[in-house]
């Protein structure tokens, strides 16, 4: 009996004919995921264990079907927990920092974020690290922002909900965030 109450066969094949396996949809995103989780972290290896933390987190909130939002809700669900895994991972690191030079009674060096964030061959070296550095410069809020939205792709609202702000606040940082990397951009070019 197939009446508007029931949903046939070929309907439940056709909602999920646009979903992707896990492997498709983690090769899809995994570089903007990875290239925010570097901008939140303090090294290239806690990036890393923060992106992976997190995908753990979203499987287990999905098998258990915890999860409310479907695939689509994904993106947004482990850019949010990157940024607070990211936090936690930082408070961490102080608090055996500080542990440690209270040990040794002499201060380390840090690690020194070495890994480019701009994958593009075309680029420019010199420019693509001056931007690197730049955008590095920037407050976290005008960072964090433009990251989502340029290498997340994610939209102002998504941005938002990830943050946990306004979407008004995030139009704004990201904005403000592009015109002090024009800014900078400009004085470089005219320095040349």
């Amino acid at each position: 009996m197939n009446t508007s109450a029931y949903i046939t066969e070929e309907e439940v094949n056709e909602e999920d004919s646009h979903l992707l396996s896990w492997d498709e949809w983690l090769r899809r995103h995994v570089a903007q995921l990875l290239l925010f989780a570097r901008q939140q972290s303090r090294s290239p290896e806690d990036a890393e264990d923060i992106l992976q933390d997190a995908l753990i987190r979203l499987a287990r909130k999905e098998a258990s079907g915890e999860f409310v939002g479907g695939q689509e809700a994904w993106l947004s669900y482990v850019f949010a927990s990157i940024r607070r895994l990211a936090v936690d991972y930082g408070r961490k690191s102080d608090r055996r920092q500080k542990r440690e030079d209270e040990a040794c009674a002499a201060e380390q060096d840090e690690d020194v974020y070495a890994d480019p964030w701009f994958s593009r061959a075309a680029a420019d070296e010199a420019l693509k690290l001056f931007m690197e550095m730049q955008l590095r410069k920037l407050p976290s809020k005008f960072s964090e922002v433009i990251v989502l939205k340029i290498w997340g792709e994610q939209t102002f609202q998504q941005i938002a909900e990830t943050l946990e702000i306004s979407q008004n606040t995030v139009a704004s940082r990201y904005r403000y965030g592009i015109d002090l990397l024009r800014k900078a951009l400009r004085n470089k070019k005219d320095q040349l």
